[in-house]
């Protein structure tokens, strides 16, 4: 069996789910650290060993006793939930030597719930099921020269705009969710829902060119060298939970 704490990890979140433990509201402003929060206790609660990173660390949270990390995205409900910004760090599923989990929650967006709200719904998902490349490094660079005078310096500060597991797959919404990649034995206690084939690109993007005097701008790919791989990965939920099946979103 794959040495993990995601299947404990993922219990403790259905457990405390049950059994109403709300995200507590700290400000108005910061709801996805409020979420953060919720996932910490999560943790402490289960007696996991871990890091907490920095505020613009990655990941949030890197295990001590195995080679983990957990990155936790808040998402109000209603309103954007079929994607998320990633500032400057793409997923993955592996970083540092570390396997990577991301954690995401949906809360009620309403200001009327006060100062505690519960977790709609929550899927718990290897990285590699958002974007399976593990060497890709994000680098900020910048030119000089622009402007009348020739002084002025552009920034090339990148943003990601990822998929979340909603807009990736059906059958999430109301549910406790763990995907996990297909080759991990899961224990006792858990009940497979769906298996998810994510396959490769036939291309990669692999640059751009952005023309100032047109504001356009152009891709560059090339072929994929891995096009057509396949990921596999089970999609699991604890036996007394909903037997909703998961399936991939169609392409068409």
């Amino acid at each position: 069996m794959k040495e993990t704490s995601v299947f404990e990890v993922f219990g403790a979140c259905v457990e405390a789910i049950i059994q109403g433990e709300l995200i507590a509201r700290v400000s108005r402003s910061d709801k996805e650290f409020h979420f953060q929060n919720w996932f910490e206790n999560r943790l402490r609660g289960a007696g996991i060993l871990f890091d907490k990173s920095g505020r613009n660390s990655y990941p949030d949270f890197t295990l001590v006793n195995v080679a983990e990390g957990y990155e936790v995205k808040g998402l109000a409900w209603p309103g954007r939930e079929a994607s998320y910004d990633a500032n400057s760090k793409v997923p993955t599923g592996y970083h540092n030597g570390r396997e990577v989990f991301y954690v995401f929650g949906r809360y009620p967006k309403s200001e009327e719930q006060g100062q505690e709200y519960p977790v709609i719904d929550l899927v718990l998902c290897h990285g590699d099921f958002l974007n399976a490349d593990h060497e890709y490094i994000h680098q900020n660079k910048s030119v000089k020269g622009f402007g009348s005078y020739g002084d002025l310096l552009i920034r090339d500060r990148k943003m990601y705009v990822a998929p979340t597991p909603f807009a990736i797959a059906h059958g999430f919404t109301g549910t406790r969710t763990l995907v996990a990649p297909s080759s991990w034995e899961a224990p006792g206690g858990l009940k497979a829902v769906g298996n998810l084939v994510r396959v490769e690109a036939r291309q990669l993007l692999v640059g751009y060119e952005f023309d100032l005097r047109t504001n356009e701008i152009v891709a560059k790919t090339v072929h994929n060298p891995s096009a057509g791989e396949k990921h596999t990965f089970t999609v699991y939920r604890t036996v007394s939970d909903s037997d909703k099946p998961v399936a991939l979103v169609s392409s068409d």
